[in-house]
């Protein structure tokens, strides 16, 4: 895939990914989101509660650190974070 290409396919995820945003915010206001995570963002539940792809948000901390570290830091800190009401779902994909 050519680098233009690249960047045209990076431009529509972002895009998509902030009309998803919006349209989680239009459906519940109170929702909560991730920090830096985005890029993981699935979908919605029936409550208003964001989902997130684990699979990518680990992928994004191995920029950072090993696969194991990566999985460790999830789990202590993000996926084990209760804030509130609206805390978001973690999807795990078998």
């Amino acid at each position: 895939m050519s680098k233009e290409n690249t960047n045209k396919l990076k431009e529509s995820l972002t895009e998509k990914q902030k009309e998803l945003k919006l349209s989680i915010a239009e459906h519940n206001p109170e929702a909560l989101f991730a920090d830096g995570h985005d890029h993981a963002i699935m979908g919605y539940s029936s409550d208003g509660r964001v989902i997130y792809s684990v699979d990518l948000i680990v992928e994004s901390l191995m920029e950072d650190m090993s696969h194991e570290e990566a999985v460790e830091y999830f789990g202590f800190n993000i996926e084990c974070a209760y804030v509130g009401e609206y805390t978001p779902i973690y999807m795990y994909e078998e």
